[in-house]
């Protein structure tokens, strides 16, 4: 898939977030890279053979204070040639993104990988019904 079609599905995805959530989103950056490099694999735990989907860094909402400067900006990254290869087909892609896009924003919220990964099942076990 052409870069320019993936940035168009992670912008999809990130448009699909409740309002709600969107608006409390300050201060992030959502970028697309074409693989998680060794850096970003070691930042995300990632064992040998593993590879990641995306990766979210920063600070999250919740170890946050109002009496903070001003920093840079956090950043959720998605990697596109991960997703590709994982995908069964283009509806499946949109999804793989979709639920990255979710995980990697549960996280600016303060979600440690259990609770994002219980509230993914939550999620579909909602849209499901």
């Amino acid at each position: 898939m052409h870069p320019d079609e993936f940035d168009r599905l992670v912008s999809a995805a990130y448009a699909r977030i409740p309002g709600r959530f969107r608006r409390r989103l300050k201060n992030i950056a959502v970028v697309v890279e074409p693989e998680p490099t060794p850096a970003q694999l070691a930042r995300g735990r990632v064992g040998r053979g593993g590879t990641l989907l995306g990766l979210y860094e920063g600070r999250p909402l919740t170890v946050r204070s109002v009496f903070e400067p001003f920093s840079m900006p956090d950043r959720i990254t998605i990697f596109q040639g991960p997703h590709e290869r994982m995908a069964r087909g283009p509806e499946h892609l949109a999804q793989l993104v979709e639920d990255t896009i979710w995980h990697e924003v549960a996280h600016y919220f303060g979600m440690n990988e259990s609770q994002v990964r219980a509230a993914e099942r939550e999620r579909h076990a909602k849209e499901r019904r």
